[in-house]
């Protein structure tokens, strides 16, 4: 079988500026949500959803008790949207050098227009930075290939843990977008571990694209058990296993291996 060109290479290093921007003005989606949304066991209440457009929330209840409203980044129009169900909606456009505070007032603005003000604590998580999102001036790169690609590879990310799922006949979540980590992710359980498997597309501490996968609590011996495909390896510093995203479009069949990774993972914890 000949390589997938599909499924695209992506170094966090070469589009740092616009994944952190991005990374910021997911965040905003999640203040959203964690303040609407009625609270559900394991934050599952925070989770936001990567969809054919992009990243959006779960339908949200109207602070002013008009119905729903869904707050979505477009990453194919480059675009912020506020839809509501009773068919309004409001757009911010993305566009480079404009900063995440700029279109994070816009944002609020359009969200205060459509159902009404919503206070939030802007004060962004698990990011090296600390100023409000509503403030913030440093990030405002925005480059749209950098975006296609990126949103190409978590397109087909996501569909791997969709497949790894799907067939666990056990307690699991839905394939969730974690705005805190920028990452794709999705929790199997049994009646007394938790495991699970996600990707990323790198950060400061992590500079690749790469799928993950650990559990809770670990069974003694989890990180020497050798997952395959061969490239996936235990890293004792993130404290989990790591199979990285260039591996995995190097290979004939990239979706068959990120899905034996993530098989293998489940396998060693026990969650067959």
């Amino acid at each position: 079988m000949a390589k997938s060109s599909s499924w695209p290479s992506l170094a966090y290093g070469d589009w740092r500026d616009t994944c952190d921007t991005l990374h910021a003005h997911t965040q905003v989606l999640g203040k959203l949500a964690a303040t609407i949304s009625p609270p559900e066991p394991q934050y599952l209440h925070l989770a936001l959803r990567l969809t054919a457009r992009g990243w959006e929330t779960r339908p949200l209840q109207a602070p002013d008790g008009s119905g729903s409203f869904v707050v979505a980044i477009d990453l194919r129009a480059h675009q912020e949207l506020v839809e509501h169900s009773d068919g309004r909606s409001a757009s911010v456009e993305l566009t480079p050098n404009r900063p995440v505070g700029n279109v994070t007032r816009e944002l609020l603005d359009a969200v205060a227009g459509l159902v009404g003000p919503v206070e939030l604590d802007l004060v962004p998580d698990e990011v090296p930075w600390t100023v409000r999102l509503d403030e913030d001036t440093e990030h405002a790169t925005y480059d749209r290939e950098d975006v296609a690609r990126y949103f190409a590879a978590a397109s087909r990310a996501g569909l791997v843990l969709a497949s790894l799922r799907a067939p666990y006949d056990g307690r699991k979540t839905s394939v969730n977008a974690w705005w805190g980590s920028f990452d794709l992710a999705v929790s199997l359980q049994s009646a007394d571990r938790e495991v699970a498997v996600g990707w990323w597309p790198g950060d400061p501490k992590y500079g690749n694209a790469a799928f993950y996968a650990y559990a809770a609590p670990a069974p003694e011996g989890f990180e020497e058990a050798g997952l395959s495909p061969p490239p996936a390896r235990w890293d004792a510093e993130l404290g989990e296993f790591i199979l990285d995203w260039d591996d995995v479009v190097a290979a004939d069949d990239p979706p068959a291996i990120a899905l034996e990774f993530g098989r293998s993972a489940l396998s060693a914890a026990g969650l067959e």
